[in-house]
């Protein structure tokens, strides 16, 4: 019964979140996106807090930026912003959007999951983009914990040559990632690829590339396999393919 009632109350909320802030076409519902966009996207914390830090030379990750540090970082000569949420139709987005046209920032749209293993798609549509981008360059996320600290992980493996040891640290309590939570799936999938290391050399662009399979890796996580038996399993299924 009460959890029921919970649900209930959840999808409520839920479907009040998403029935409004999706315009700022006019001064009245931009004014309500405002309202959305500080509330349900927590940007009132991020009027005073940043996660922002850099990864590598002319590479750094962020939190979701407001307007006031997008023109920041354009005044420190960034040219293009990475949004790891995808495009949206609700106001986080669309003031991105118009910050960074206002600002002259190239603004390049992936989507990845913090909760979920990514699909191989996905991860691979990452490292084309951060390949193709012009530096100086920005990622983000919402909170810049999970998300970005991937995908800082996923630069130093496949653009700095970095070891796997080093590039887990940018998923680290310092972000503010808690790997004991749902978020923990993104060491998973380091810890399965240094795991695959003791199998035999493979860079981690390639493995995402050949060996990488979302679901099994997420299904792993979910009862907590071990990684070496998880690198085995995408190898062995990888080489009869």
């Amino acid at each position: 019964m009460l959890r029921k009632l919970w649900t209930d109350l959840e999808n409520a909320e839920r479907r009040f979140r998403r029935s409004w802030g999706k315009d700022i076409s006019t001064p009245a519902e931009r004014r309500k996106a405002v309202w959305h966009y500080h509330l349900f996207d927590h940007a009132i914390l991020r009027t005073f807090w940043t996660n922002f830090w850099p990864v590598a030379p002319d590479v750094w990750r962020s939190n979701q930026p407001t307007h006031g540090r997008f023109k920041k970082y354009a005044a420190m000569g960034i040219k293009t912003v990475i949004n790891l949420r995808g495009e949206d139709k609700f106001a986080h987005y669309l003031f991105e959007k118009e910050s960074t046209d206002a600002l002259g920032l190239t603004l390049v749209n992936t989507k990845l999951w913090a909760r979920e293993a990514a699909p191989r798609r996905r991860i691979v549509a990452v490292i084309d983009a951060l390949r193709a981008a012009e530096k100086p360059l920005l990622f983000h996320c919402k909170s810049g914990a999970d998300r970005a600290g991937f995908v800082s992980a996923l630069y130093l493996l496949v653009f700095e040559n970095a070891p796997v040891e080093e590039a887990k640290k940018q998923l680290s309590l310092k972000f503010i990632h808690l790997d004991f939570t749902a978020t923990g799936v993104q060491d998973y999938i380091l810890e399965i690829y240094e795991a695959r290391l003791v199998l035999g050399q493979i860079g981690f662009e390639d493995w995402i590339r050949t060996e990488y399979e979302a679901k099994p890796i997420q299904a792993a996580w979910e009862r907590r396999a071990l990684p070496l038996d998880i690198a085995r399993s995408l190898m062995t299924a990888s080489a009869a393919t």
